[in-house]
């Protein structure tokens, strides 16, 4: 019988396999990409982030992501940070070793969405960047679900820093403690 962690890899590893929910008019990604282009309606974003991927783009450090939808990614999260830095998220997990699966969900920010969304495991939202103009998304946000796949301390000082969140222990599974802001609204334009 399989591990609840393992159950959730499986059945990502199925949808990326089999092509999950990808459109019939979009031609599946076929690898895993650092500061992959989201193309949202006539716009081009990046993740925010370091600019250390191909030719520049933008990313979160050490991730790496493939879209199978429309407004639908899987991602792998490495403890490796920005331009290559080693053991950026983790001291005791090894450097450059997959610490995440996740599964990402492009929606806008609302209270009634981020309710239902951290219900589901998806704590965490993250900006999109315009690739021409860097400004952030209007309205749309990506919501993270970060699935453990093995223990770890998460104790990056730049992460925690970042995150504002303090060290902890990560055990596999749904990881609930990645710098949560689900209920702090969305705001494109800070003062």
């Amino acid at each position: 019988m399989l591990r609840l962690p393992h159950k959730i890899f499986f059945i990502m590893f199925i949808m990326f396999a089999f092509g999950g929910i990808a459109n019939a008019h979009q031609k599946p990604q076929k690898e895993f990409v650092h500061g992959i282009t989201i193309k949202l309606g006539h716009h081009s974003y990046y993740f925010a982030g370091a600019p250390d991927g191909k030719n520049g783009a933008t990313d979160v450090p050490g991730h790496q992501w493939v879209r199978i939808g429309k407004h639908h990614l899987i991602g792998k999260h490495y403890n490796t940070g920005p331009f290559g830095a080693p053991d950026w998220w983790s001291s005791d997990a090894g450097d450059g070793e997959l610490l995440y699966i996740m599964d990402a969900i492009i929606d806008k920010w609302s209270e009634i969405k981020a309710a239902h969304y951290v219900t589901k495991g998806y704590n965490h939202y993250h900006m999109l960047v315009d690739t021409e103009t860097g400004e952030l998304h209007p309205n749309k946000v990506v919501w993270f679900k970060h699935v453990a796949v093995k223990s770890f301390m998460f104790d990056g000082e730049g992460p925690l820093d970042f995150l504002g969140i303090e060290a902890y222990q990560v055990v596999p599974g749904v990881d609930y403690n990645v710098g949560p802001n689900w209920h702090i609204p969305y705001n494109p334009n800070p003062e």
